[in-house]
């Protein structure tokens, strides 16, 4: 792709999230929004694979289906109320729709149906930029909008995005739909917890785009797609093998990782809340998604690639890796569990 127009889309994509954090007006956000499904779109499509070519064609018309559906939400919350405001949405129904408009733009269940298909067509880079960038404008409105919205709706779509993120990754063998399922998952973590304590959705954000973003990057040094073809990393680097081993327990939520974190502070303010049921059934959720973490590790350092002995080597290059991100992500998303307590003191 010519660098200018690379410029140009990341630059939009950029503007887009930052019209939708700073605007207070419907318009505005909806605006924002509708910048950022338009720049990545040339990103998906960039490969001219029939498969990328799918991918695009369904996430656009799953956006656009939200982006009408939030717009309508706004245009009625107007009519009854006569505010264009994003925290005077008064109207229940309004509210919902709105609600129901996010859900889908981000892939929660049960309109998640979009979301393993779409990144198992894309390559490692973009699938990166919409497991984690083209979350923030979508939470951002979330964080803003949570007064108004059914609390027990928020848990009953967090639950049920915990209960199929952890059953849908079970029999995957493509990374990337495992990831997708990964996200499904933790967006109910997010999302349970988001009328009670928005401070650790937040959290929880930041983390998962952390780990997220230090797993896309491992698996694009390996370039691998499938769990097979990750088992020849420990071949290529038993360092980043390593690293990778603990970054997706992490982001499975083993202690004494910093995936551990938010699930402890979560859990912990549910059961302040009295919700024993969810917070049970959450953790017991949290089980099957670790298992196919497991699986997944087994892969990358347990096992070893079947290649002949007669094989000559492949030609290794010097490595063009973004060293200082991977550094700098890995380490947050393994060492960070000592700040916990200095974080549930910021917490109310």
């Amino acid at each position: 792709m010519n660098p200018i127009v690379l410029t140009i889309l990341i630059s939009s994509l950029g503007l887009g999230t930052t019209l939708t954090f700073i605007g207070s007006h419907w318009l505005l956000v909806w605006m924002g929004l509708e910048i950022n499904t338009l720049a990545i779109i040339p990103l998906m499509i960039r490969q001219h694979h029939p498969r990328a070519v799918e991918a695009t064609t369904k996430y656009f018309i799953t956006q656009a289906t939200a982006s009408a559906l939030l717009l309508f939400a706004s245009i009625t919350n107007a009519w009854t109320s006569g505010e264009w405001s994003l925290t005077e949405m008064t109207n229940p129904t309004s509210a919902t729709l709105a609600l129901t408009a996010l859900a889908l733009k981000i892939g929660l269940a049960p309109l998640h149906f979009w979301l393993p298909e779409v990144l198992q067509g894309l390559d490692l880079t973009t699938g990166l930029i919409l497991s984690t960038w083209q979350k923030l404008a979508p939470f951002a409105i979330l964080l803003q909008l949570y007064p108004l919205l059914n609390p027990n709706l928020l848990l009953s779509l967090g639950i049920l995005s915990t209960i199929i993120g952890g059953w849908g990754g079970l029999n995957q063998t493509q990374l990337r739909k495992i990831l997708a399922y990964s996200s499904i998952a933790n967006l109910g973590w997010m999302i349970t917890i988001l009328h009670y304590a928005p401070n650790l959705t937040l959290l929880n954000l930041i983390l998962y785009i952390i780990m997220t973003l230090t797993t896309f990057l491992l698996f694009k040094i390996f370039n691998s797609t499938k769990i097979n073809s990750i088992a020849s990393s420990s071949t290529k680097s038993p360092l980043l093998s390593i690293i990778t081993l603990l970054t997706l327990l992490s982001l499975g939520g083993l202690p004494p990782l910093s995936g551990f974190m938010p699930k402890w502070l979560i859990l912990q303010e549910l059961t302040k809340q009295s919700l024993f049921i969810p917070a049970i059934i959450m953790a017991l959720m949290a089980l099957l998604s670790l298992f196919f973490y497991l699986r997944l590790c087994y892969a990358t350092t347990l096992t070893m690639n079947p290649n002949p002995t007669n094989m000559s080597s492949s030609w290794r290059t010097k490595p063009n890796h973004p060293t200082l991100i991977l550094l700098t992500s890995a380490t947050l998303s393994i060492l960070l569990l000592p700040l916990t307590p200095t974080i549930f003191m910021l917490t109310p």
